[in-house]
């Protein structure tokens, strides 16, 4: 018998099928960061450009955005798990063209255009995909443990894809150096291959079925939008992640940060990208016995808050370790929010629309961190790095008090008993 305890630290690890989920989503994660870090790398190599950097989040926000809502449409209307093995799969085949695409001998004969053509079109590819996994993904987690231990199952969740954030970006710049940028997309495309394994080894769920009339497609997308927007709690959680991220990002320029302030080359801005997610780990192991959950709404603020606090710190800061702790201070500030967000994401929307529900929070996310990092780039084009991510943290907190004056009801709301 599985111990279902919500008192049990790793009562949501007891379940097989979880314990695939969570590996699937610690390696796929550290996988595509791999790949999004050695790309942004050479990309800033080849052009020297903010912008071209900031390109990379809009070449795969874009068919994200585009798709994601039909895809979470798809989620709560079909085999979740068979969406998950074919959008893998093209995320696969993405790596495998940028493999053939850069290998020496064809390196000479391509111009710079085109490396960058298939720099982009692979990332759209992968935007892509990622429209439809994104959504069934989210959709499918829920049902793998049961529903008391959703603030569980949660937690462990966000910890596995933040230690695959933290092994992502740092193994990143040790390949890069160590085995040249073709030579790590082999690693990339065989990482992918043991997470379509992984997936596969996950049961069918069956496809949840509603008391509503069966509605066409518009009404399906306009019923997921309806939901999110007059649930107050889930439209205010969202949005926070939304402006902090799209505003006090910095993830996407952070070559220019390792190259030209901080000059700490590719070894360092692995360590700069894996920062933030070594802040939120720690952050979530503590969290694994002492969940945020209680007082949810005034923890979401206090943590959106200071993840603003960091940003500016971080912006200012010309010393590589107290840049390091502060990016570390803006993973542990996030990781509060996730979960909190990831809680309620799991206790609000009704099984027959996780999957739409899963597809609008995944609009915002990706608005937040694909459009976010265009809009780092252009701004650190505009008025430079530094001035570009204070600015960000700056709008941060103006965000948290206008949503805090707005969603003060949402204090007296309890997300556990």
């Amino acid at each position: 018998m599985v111990p279902k305890s919500a008192n049990d630290t790793y009562a949501s690890l007891r379940f097989p099928e979880f314990r695939y989920f969570v590996m699937n989503s610690f390696l796929i994660t550290a996988t595509l960061l791999i790949q999004e870090v050695i790309l942004g790398y050479e990309l800033y190599k080849i052009t020297r450009d903010p912008l071209a950097l900031g390109l990379v989040g809009l070449a795969e926000a874009l068919p994200f955005i585009a798709l994601s809502l039909f895809g979470g449409h798809l989620a709560d209307r079909r085999d979740k798990k068979r969406i998950l093995q074919w959008s893998l799969l093209v995320i696969l085949f993405g790596s495998v063209i940028l493999y053939l695409a850069f290998q020496p001998s064809l390196v000479a004969s391509l111009s710079q255009t085109a490396r960058l053509a298939t720099i982009y079109g692979v990332l759209m590819l992968i935007g892509t995909a990622k429209g439809f996994y994104s959504p069934a993904s989210s959709s499918l987690k829920p049902f793998l443990v049961p529903r008391e231990l959703y603030p569980n199952s949660a937690t462990w969740s966000s910890s596995f894809w933040q230690a695959g954030a933290i092994v992502g970006p740092g193994l990143a710049g040790f390949l890069y150096s160590w085995v040249g940028f073709d030579n790590t997309l082999l690693v990339v495309i065989g990482l992918l291959a043991v997470c379509f394994v992984l997936i596969s080894l996950i049961d069918r769920k069956p496809v949840p079925v509603s008391d509503s009339p069966v509605l066409g497609l518009r009404e399906s997308l306009k019923e997921g939008f309806r939901f999110v927007f007059k649930t107050q709690i889930v439209l205010y959680a969202i949005s926070l992640d939304l402006f902090s991220v799209l505003f006090g990002g910095v993830v996407a320029i952070l070559p220019i940060f390792a190259e030209d302030i901080l000059k700490v080359g590719a070894e360092g801005l692995g360590f700069l990208r894996a920062a933030p997610s070594v802040g939120a780990l720690l952050t979530m192991a503590f969290m694994t016995r002492y969940p945020p959950t209680h007082n949810a709404w005034r923890n979401m603020l206090l943590a959106v808050a200071g993840f603003g606090v960091a940003t500016i710190v971080f912006a200012l800061s010309t010393n590589f370790y107290l840049s390091l702790l502060m990016l570390a201070l803006t993973g542990a500030f996030d990781s509060v929010s996730v979960i909190i967000r990831q809680t309620i994401l799991q206790i609000f929307p009704p099984d027959h629309m996780r999957g739409r529900v899963a597809a609008v929070n995944g609009i915002f996310v990706s608005s937040s961190n694909e459009i976010g990092a265009f809009e780092s780039g252009v701004a650190a084009r505009l008025i430079g790095a530094a001035p570009s991510v204070l600015l960000g943290g700056v709008v941060t907190l103006i965000v948290v008090v206008y949503v805090y004056a707005r969603s003060k009801a949402l204090l007296a709301v309890k997300l556990v008993s």
